[in-house]
């Protein structure tokens, strides 16, 4: 099937995701054409699209690059986040054992990526959780807002160098779903809440320097599938950290 350039926007936002493209990366319309078996005037309109939607600029005489957001541009995407996931969590009512066994999955692929030590995957797990959430809560016209908010909040992370370490947003992702088995709407809003602020706080406001990008080969290659979560017996009662 022919590459479209939507489908080359979205593997950029996906690369996004995974932390494999930084603020500041370069991205050359002649090596995304070869990268992808397409004209330049197919990529030139795939990167018009992802400015349209904030994620490159282009620089005049020097070409295309991942945009590196200030940090008020920065929290203006994790305030819109606390809006929109909030609300939504707030009218989820007690979600179907469907939703919640994908809900699950997604953490245990988590903490599998987790404890593999693999950044890439591990990345673009955390941060799709919340896009997953918002789909398995059955808000369609959602998913891809957040999606957005959500790579937008990845840059910021990248560049002002979040200490928000993995295993704790993916202990926060868990105690988030545990409220909502529970049916217990306000404790999963409240969890949300807490989740995006300690994101956002880790910040450190003061960029970090970012150097040349990687090659786009790498860096837009599409992220392995993560095998499967073996089976396991009927979950236990789950114990809190402390």
């Amino acid at each position: 099937m022919a590459t479209s350039q939507t489908q080359i926007a979205q593997q950029v936002v996906e690369s996004i995701l995974a932390q494999k493209l930084a603020p500041g990366d370069r991205l050359g319309e002649q090596e995304l054409a070869a990268l992808f078996g397409v004209s330049r005037t197919m990529v030139r309109e795939a990167l018009m699209q992802l400015q349209a939607r904030g994620f490159v600029e282009v620089r005049t005489r020097k070409g295309w690059y991942v945009v590196e957001p200030s940090f008020e541009q920065a929290q203006d995407a994790f305030s819109a986040r606390r809006i929109i996931e909030a609300g939504i969590l707030r009218d989820a009512g007690k979600p179907l054992q469907s939703a919640m066994r994908q809900l699950r999955q997604h953490i245990e692929r988590e903490k599998q990526a987790i404890d593999e030590a693999d950044p890439a995957t591990r990345a673009f797990l955390l941060a799709d959780f919340h896009v997953c959430l918002a789909e398995s809560l059955g808000q369609k016209l959602l998913v891809d807002v957040l999606r957005d908010l959500t790579a937008r909040t990845t840059l910021a992370a990248t560049l002002y160098q979040s200490k928000h370490d993995a295993a704790e947003s993916c202990a926060e992702h868990a105690a988030i779903v545990r409220a909502l088995e529970k049916g217990d709407r306000a404790l999963a809003e409240k969890r949300m809440l807490e989740h995006i602020g300690n994101v956002e706080h880790a910040l450190d406001a003061v960029p970090a320097k970012t150097g040349p990008g990687e090659r786009l080969r790498r860096t837009l290659a599409p992220l392995a599938a993560p095998a499967p979560a073996p089976a396991t017996a009927p979950a236990k009662k789950a114990t809190r950290r402390p």
